[in-house]
């Protein structure tokens, strides 16, 4: 199994907690209905999980461990949501009986596991047949921005080779495709969207979070004692995040890969 290489600093979660349907999950949106019950694998804070939780009969939460369960924990509490229940599961071998859920959903999860390919016939397996499987994952490697900054171009290299080392893929999104294929799914859609940060409010905001990211973040300390970056070069990192938030020219996409997997 992969370690998780974003962690869960307040950096992070500043990042994950902006997610909703809307902006993470339109893909998935037209499949949903009232009866549905959905699993969601690597729930996070839990935003997306409680949108799911509004207009669908039932949702299970999955993470790794307590403390990152927790969170989608306790937003659900926070919004008086009953229609959800929460377990620890490793998406390789889901404790889930066989067809247990109508739609299995996991938002950014498979770059960061071990074998995306086992973790796909997993939640095959627990899908109900004619039910769907739906996974969106960004792909870093083409990530675009301007102005062109060096210290960003080796944000991005040093970002790619932590996730590897991780037992990752952070260029993901481009292989959705073929790793549902390869889990033995026949019917497969797949799509794509992007996200764009290009307004000041925007700008200040994913700069600012990858300004404090690449210093705070479990990934700073992994480059750090790695040795794959000093904390020098960190620092210089999260100051070209800054410059290219200031620069009212900046703009960023980043691009994400969309299943649906018919079962």
């Amino acid at each position: 199994m992969a370690s998780y290489t974003h962690g869960h600093h307040e950096s992070v979660l500043r990042s994950h907690n902006t997610r909703d349907i809307a902006n993470s999950a339109a893909y998935l949106r037209p499949h949903l209905t009232a009866a549905t019950r959905l699993l969601d694998v690597g729930a996070g804070p839990g935003t997306i999980t409680a949108d799911f939780a509004g207009i669908v009969a039932h949702v299970t939460a999955t993470e790794i461990d307590e403390n990152a369960l927790s969170l989608s924990r306790d937003l659900a509490g926070e919004r008086g949501l009953t229609n959800l229940a929460f377990s620890i599961e490793d998406v390789h071998a889901l404790s889930f009986p066989d067809a247990s859920f109508d739609v299995v959903h996991a938002h950014q999860v498979l770059q960061h596991v071990g074998d995306p390919v086992q973790a796909l016939r997993e939640m095959r397996r627990v899908t109900a047949p004619g039910g769907i499987v739906a996974a969106r994952d960004a792909d870093y490697a083409g990530f675009i921005w301007f102005p062109i900054l060096p210290e960003l171009d080796r944000w991005l290299t040093l970002y790619q080779a932590a996730a590897r080392a991780n037992g990752g893929e952070p260029d993901a999104g481009r292989r959705l495709l073929a790793w549902a294929r390869a889990a033995g799914f026949e019917e497969v859609t797949a799509t794509a969207s992007t996200w764009c940060y290009a307004s000041p409010s925007e700008r200040a905001w994913w700069g600012g979070m990858w300004a404090d990211r690449i210093l705070e973040s479990a990934l700073a300390r992994q480059l750090v004692d790695s040795e794959l970056a000093t904390r020098a070069e960190l620092q210089e990192i999260s100051d070209a995040w800054k410059r290219w938030a200031d620069d009212g020219d900046g703009w960023y996409l980043v691009p994400h890969g969309e299943i649906i997997a018919r079962v």
